[in-house]
């Protein structure tokens, strides 16, 4: 965007167990077959399924990385709270690009809280903007339909998301409930914050996944939205706009 090339939440890991998380496919692209990086975003980094080993390495390594505060003390990253905004120099002469964390809960509403507050952990989304370009909400593992409509409230304009779905369950976590959103709910994040282009994300490549690109492709179809939908390939690059 705007001549700045970013990545969210690195994963370069060979697939196999990750503590109590399974991988089971590779990495298309690994870090050498990426070119220079001039961003890093970072939505957590409590889980290796957002963040492994080779993932940390590159965050921590790369020339600016956005994270949450807790997840940047020990990236030695920049750390965004809710609502604060970030700025940085655009290379193709456009100005600058804006980018404002935004709250997320991974998690049900419901479940239990940390003592700082947290679902499961602390996560942060991402909203880019900047003048010329698509404004691009990136969720992070957000499960929470309350934050979706609060983030819609508050950034009443956003041309395009990337949306983490796969409806996670983790074993002995919030009874089994989903820690990411289902199709259904990437579905209704869409209708309600009127975007033009959904691309999902984070839906597969782990045993913690119950559902995947089938499951979302058809909750657009029968919400009459796959108009919106961009899916493609591992690998394959998505327009933001047609």
């Amino acid at each position: 965007m705007g001549g700045l090339r970013i990545v969210v939440d690195p994963t370069f890991d060979a697939p196999g167990p990750h503590g109590y998380l399974t991988k089971t496919l590779p990495p298309v692209v690994d870090e050498t077959g990426l070119g220079f990086i001039d961003m890093v975003l970072v939505s957590h980094d409590a889980h290796p399924d957002n963040l492994d080993d080779r993932g940390r390495a590159f965050a921590s390594e790369a020339v600016l990385t956005l994270t949450t505060p807790g997840a940047a003390a020990r990236l030695g990253a920049t750390g965004l709270e809710p609502w604060t905004t970030f700025t940085a120099p655009r290379p193709d002469g456009g100005g600058d690009l804006f980018v404002l964390a935004v709250p997320a809960v991974h998690g049900p509403e419901d479940g239990e809280r940390d003592a700082d507050g947290f679902v499961n952990c602390e996560v942060t989304g991402f909203v880019l903007s900047g003048r010329g370009l698509p404004t691009v909400y990136v969720s992070g593992d957000n499960a929470s339909m309350r934050v979706v409509g609060e983030i819609a409230r508050r950034v009443p304009e956003i041309d395009a998301a990337v949306l983490n779905a796969g409806a996670a369950r983790v074993r002995g976590k919030f009874r089994e409930r989903p820690v990411s959103m289902d199709g259904r709910r990437v579905a209704a994040a869409a209708a309600v914050l009127g975007v033009g282009a959904v691309i999902p994300a984070h839906y597969d490549g782990w045993t913690h996944f119950s559902e995947g690109r089938a499951e979302v492709e058809t909750a657009f179809d029968e919400a009459g939205l796959s108009a919106v939908l961009r899916v493609a390939d591992h690998g394959a690059w998505s327009a933001l706009r047609t």
